[in-house]
């Protein structure tokens, strides 16, 4: 009798403690959940927002608003040391060319949003589907690509980007080897030297030929000899003012039978020899920078 007294008196001691400490560790395991629930939510508008207020190129990288898919570009692609190489600002008017399926379109409308101004060319989305996937992803997030300009073109004979002497940067990234192509690379460098400031600033990213090798040719395969480039743009009245190896790629061998377009992120090769791609990584591209004297 005495025995079972004793154990029920014990109990009713510990039975608040145990109820407290139960309580606690519910607690605990429903601040996890929603943690868990709010990193892998959507991110809405107000948190775009507040993670781009007063931009940096290192909040708009890193902002939510970024698919997962162009964010596991920024390894190869270094788009902060990159656009601080041309100088970027947020109070600038600046130009993409040929912005694709807008990789830094991502990056530079937020950057540009308040201050600035961005411009992106693009060919009629009525008769161009790559176009209408752009002119699709600027209409879809009016929170971050709403102020956004474009510049209607139709190379060779219908390439005005922009006012004359009306902009602070212009800025191409991996293009040049289409517009060789094309054979109009040379009107493209001249309606970038008519739309940019005097003392503006031509930014250039390209998949990187071996010295001497023809332009014609390289351009086939994606590449374009950077010497070749340099000779192209400072004929239309350009002048280098420097350049960074910041996506330079010594893995790269340049000699794929399906080109540039082997390595990623296009892997035309499919599963052939693609974990061999992969840790190449993506290509060996020169960075270079002009001015307008």
């Amino acid at each position: 009798m005495f025995k079972q007294k004793f154990n029920r008196i014990v109990q009713s001691l510990l039975r608040p403690k145990l109820l407290k400490i139960l309580g606690i560790a519910f607690a605990v395991l429903v601040s996890v959940s929603a943690l868990g629930n709010f990193a892998n939510a959507t991110p809405n508008a107000n948190s775009i927002d507040l993670a781009l207020k007063n931009p940096t190129l290192k909040t708009v990288v890193a902002s939510p608003h970024r698919s997962p898919k162009n964010r596991a570009r920024d390894r190869d692609r270094h788009p902060i040391e990159t656009l601080e190489f041309f100088g970027i600002r947020p109070n600038q008017t600046v130009v993409e060319l040929w912005a694709g399926n807008g990789w830094y379109t991502e990056i530079l409308a937020p950057f540009l949003r308040d201050r600035g101004q961005l411009i992106v060319t693009n060919s009629d989305p009525n008769t161009d589907k790559y176009a209408k996937v752009l002119q699709e992803k600027l209409a879809s997030n009016p929170a971050i690509f709403g102020k956004v300009k474009v510049a209607t073109i139709a190379p060779p004979n219908k390439l005005t980007l922009a006012p004359d002497n009306s902009v602070d940067l212009v800025l191409t990234f991996r293009n040049i080897h289409n517009w060789v192509s094309a054979g109009y690379d040379q009107k493209v460098y001249e309606a970038a030297f008519k739309a940019l400031k005097p003392k503006g600033i031509f930014g250039v990213e390209e998949h990187r030929a071996k010295a001497g090798t023809s332009a014609k040719e390289s351009a086939k395969t994606g590449y374009i000899a950077e010497d070749a480039v340099i000779a192209a743009i400072e004929k239309v009245g350009f002048k280098l003012l420097g350049k960074s190896e910041i996506n330079a790629n010594p893995k790269d061998t340049k000699d794929y039978a399906a080109g540039v377009w082997t390595l990623p992120p296009t892997l035309r090769q499919g599963e052939k020899d693609k974990e061999r791609y992969l840790a190449i990584g993506e290509s060996d591209r020169m960075t270079l920078k002009f001015i307008k004297p």
